[in-house]
């Protein structure tokens, strides 16, 4: 009796199976290399761009005042200290402890001012079903092409008439009647990706629509609400123009205000305690961003793709 080689016969010993592996350094080309490492190097050149007014501001402010302009070097030829101790003093015999006060008490106004007012509208049109309501929002998005200089006249008379000029309702009391529309819109785009089976589970459990949006929509809405604070502290921190309308008193000056008068306040203009003045009003903002980075990015995100 014979056995077919195929069955009892030893594993096949050829060159495909049982040759050695290609064991030799993997060779890369340098054009691929050159691609990787383009986006990198431009990364490098663009982030040293938008960082050298950053460097500029920081060595001007701690610059003689005979070289912030005359002298092109970035780097001082010694350290003047002593802007940072006339900022210190502040303008008009107010520290800039209170100017700092001044500035913190309007962007946080402002801040809780818009988180409740923008919420709540975002809210009505994202998630309530009323008469007119695609009219209204129409009419609330096409309200960011207008100017804010247009509203500036007609603001003033009616805050001039309340007799609230001088003070800081003018610039937080807005806050709180929804006028931003960018914010309403960044919120009611986020939250119309929120699932209705929450709202309808809340419905059943006998919850208004107040309490829905107070202990459901809102806490799911935190990526755009923090959105909404940071863009909110940036730029009341920031505004000048209206601060400058509406406040007089030296008391009542914030930072921005009170850079404007650190030039007109003597016969020649001090500009190293202005940077120096400038680096202290611009650290809060740089801090609050670092903080609240993540969540900027995340609010950012998935605000703008919702609807």
């Amino acid at each position: 009796m014979t056995t077919s080689p195929l069955s009892t016969g030893p594993l096949s010993t050829g060159p495909l199976s049982t040759g050695p592996l290609s064991t030799g350094p993997l060779t890369t080309a340098p054009g691929a290399a050159v691609r990787r490492g383009l986006p990198h190097v431009i990364a490098a050149v663009s982030l040293l761009i938008l960082l050298y007014p950053l460097v500029w501001l920081l060595a001007t402010s701690v610059k003689p005042a005979d070289e912030v302009v005359t002298s092109l070097d970035l780097l001082p030829s010694h350290l003047e200290w002593s802007n940072y101790l006339t900022a210190l003093e502040g303008v008009s015999g107010v520290p800039v402890s209170r100017l700092f006060v001044n500035t913190l008490l309007i962007a946080g106004g402002c801040v809780i001012g818009n988180l409740l007012s923008c919420s709540l509208a975002a809210y009505a049109f994202a998630r309530l079903r009323f008469r007119m309501r695609k009219v209204m929002f129409g009419f609330m998005v096409a309200t960011l092409m207008l100017p804010h200089h247009v509203v500036l006249i007609p603001q003033y008379i009616i805050f001039n008439r309340l007799g609230l000029v001088d003070t800081y309702w003018p610039l937080i009391l807005p806050k709180f009647l929804a006028t931003e529309a960018f914010f309403v819109f960044l919120i009611v785009q986020f939250m119309r990706g929120l699932p209705r089976e929450l709202e309808e589970s809340a419905r059943i459990d006998g919850c208004g629509p107040f309490r829905t949006y107070w202990a459901i929509t809102l806490p799911l809405s935190r990526p755009a609400l923090i959105t909404t604070a940071i863009f909110t502290f940036i730029w009341s921190w920031n505004d000048f123009l209206t601060q400058m309308i509406y406040l007089f008193a030296p008391e009542n000056f914030t930072l921005t205000i009170a850079l404007r008068s650190f030039v007109d306040q003597s016969s020649t203009s001090a500009y190293g305690p202005m940077f120096a003045m400038s680096v202290i009003s611009v650290l809060p903002i740089v801090l609050f961003f670092f903080v609240f980075q993540r969540y900027l990015v995340q609010g950012m995100a998935t605000s703008g793709l919702k609807g």
